[in-house]
């Protein structure tokens, strides 16, 4: 430690500090408010150790320069997800509204893991909760939690229902199976294979049919193939390459026979049913134990965050809650704490920026704002298949739209791409389909036109 260093000084009101949080609420002012977001793209290890090295010195180098390196250096090498040519994997478009809040979270030191330490961001979150819960047709008894993204959501949805499943052996006097089996589609996104892992038990997938959907019938095959090792069956309400909203409800019908507990993962599709017109496609939702959407995806929040919301909490409390000494006087409270219906202990209140963008625009502004999305992505796909050499892979039920360049490998898409970004045109990566190579828009951001999405497919020619 030098002479000069004091314990207090990065925490006490000095002008030092003063100048440190103007620096930085200058700079994030200017970002959030930027009319040309810039698109940006990656650099290499050895340019950015060139640029970028020796920022962490025993002194410091000061909040003005450390700014300034990542205003000019760092962030330059951060595609930014939030700009409107950014097609590929889900976007963010985050809402100015949400940006800002999420700077008043980090300055407002919330814990926002019990009721105790965090009432009031609890309630505002729950707030939030309840009423995705009505609009997914969920009881006013459900209720859950806000966490890190889908596939932290998914696997504390599985451990909850394999919690279930134990304690129901245990009532009924049988013991538990050798392997536990959770059952989804081939097509499921890859956090459930993660999941499975993690929590040791095996993944049977059941066939989709050839537009992509689960149905029932196939569920209930593995199902009765598996009998009771089988704790979970996992529907996708949007799957991530092509938007795909399983059977729900023959899913739901099929799990629901055989007493096993249905997860829906809606991580980026679930936000379609605040769309009256979108509903019907997610008929069965309502019959759900647990389910997942991304509020970082198509409801406009910063990264990061995923609401797990539950049919009946108090299995997730079961799971969930930890016991320790230390923690008895957080967990003997009778209100719901956050950190105890999900695979977490601390957790920032990631869910406050959503709460205040919906506050300040209203529901209805949100659902206007996805059928844009949903309207834009059916349009472009018709200007696809008016189009000589490309074609449309399937018609978009949601927002992305995959298509091909008729005649192009691979290597010609990764060009074309790679082009591209270099132009700071577009983010579009090619993805592929049974073993195709394919190119696909996933349009999230209100500031994406149909004149972007023109331009782009010019230049596939």
């Amino acid at each position: 430690m030098t002479a000069s260093s004091r314990p207090e000084q990065m925490h006490a009101i000095s002008d030092e500090t003063v100048h440190t949080v103007d620096d930085v609420l200058d700079y994030a002012r200017r970002r959030a408010l930027y009319e040309d977001v810039p698109l940006d793209k990656a650099m290499s290890p050895n340019d950015l150790a060139r640029l970028a090295s020796g920022s962490i010195t025993a002194d410091g180098i000061g909040a003005r320069r450390a700014i300034a390196l990542f205003e000019n250096v760092l962030a330059p090498a951060c595609i930014s997800t939030d700009h409107p040519g950014y097609l590929s994997f889900i976007p963010s478009a985050p809402s100015k509204a949400s940006l800002a809040f999420d700077v008043v979270v980090s300055a407002s030191a919330i814990y926002g893991g019990s009721w105790m330490e965090g009432a009031g961001a609890v309630y505002a979150e729950n707030e939030v909760l309840h009423w995705l819960a009505r609009e997914f047709g969920l009881p006013a008894t459900a209720g859950g939690v806000f966490v890190q993204g889908g596939t932290i959501g998914n696997l504390s949805a599985l451990v909850t229902a394999r919690d279930a499943a134990r304690a129901r052996n245990r009532e009924l006097g049988r013991p538990d199976p050798a392997r536990w089996v959770v059952v989804c589609s081939a097509e499921a996104h890859s956090s459930i294979a993660s999941a499975a892992a993690v929590m040791d038990v095996d993944v049977v997938t059941a066939a989709p049919d050839a537009d992509g959907r689960l149905h029932g019938d196939t569920v209930a095959l593995a199902l009765d193939a598996h009998g009771d090792a089988a704790f979970a069956v996992v529907a996708t309400g949007g799957t991530t390459n092509f938007g795909i909203v399983d059977d729900i409800a023959g899913v739901a019908a099929a799990s629901r026979d055989r007493g096993v507990w249905l997860h829906v993962d809606g991580a980026y599709g679930l936000a379609a049913m605040l769309v009256p017109e979108m509903r019907p496609a997610f008929a069965g939702v309502e019959l759900a134990d647990s389910v997942i959407v991304d509020p970082h995806k198509w409801l406009f929040a910063p990264f990061d965050a995923c609401a797990l919301i539950y049919r009946e909490p108090s299995l997730a409390l079961r799971a969930h809650t930890q016991k320790a000494e230390y923690l008895d006087t957080l967990t003997d409270s009778p209100d719901w704490n956050p950190s105890d219906l999900a695979i977490q202990l601390t957790r920032r209140s990631r869910g406050l920026p959503l709460w205040f963008s919906l506050a300040t625009h209203g529901t209805e502004q949100y659902r206007a704002t996805i059928a844009h999305g949903i309207d834009l992505a059916q349009r472009i796909a018709d200007e696809i298949a008016r189009r000589d050499g490309l074609s449309l892979v399937r018609d978009p039920q949601l927002s992305v739209v995959v298509f091909r360049r008729e005649g192009w490998t691979m290597a010609d898409y990764q060009a074309w791409s790679n082009r591209l970004l270099e132009e700071q045109r577009g983010f579009v990566v090619p993805s592929s389909h049974a073993g195709e190579p394919v190119l696909r828009f996933a349009i999230i951001s209100p500031l994406t036109t149909y004149e972007l999405l023109v331009e782009i497919l010019d230049s596939l020619a």
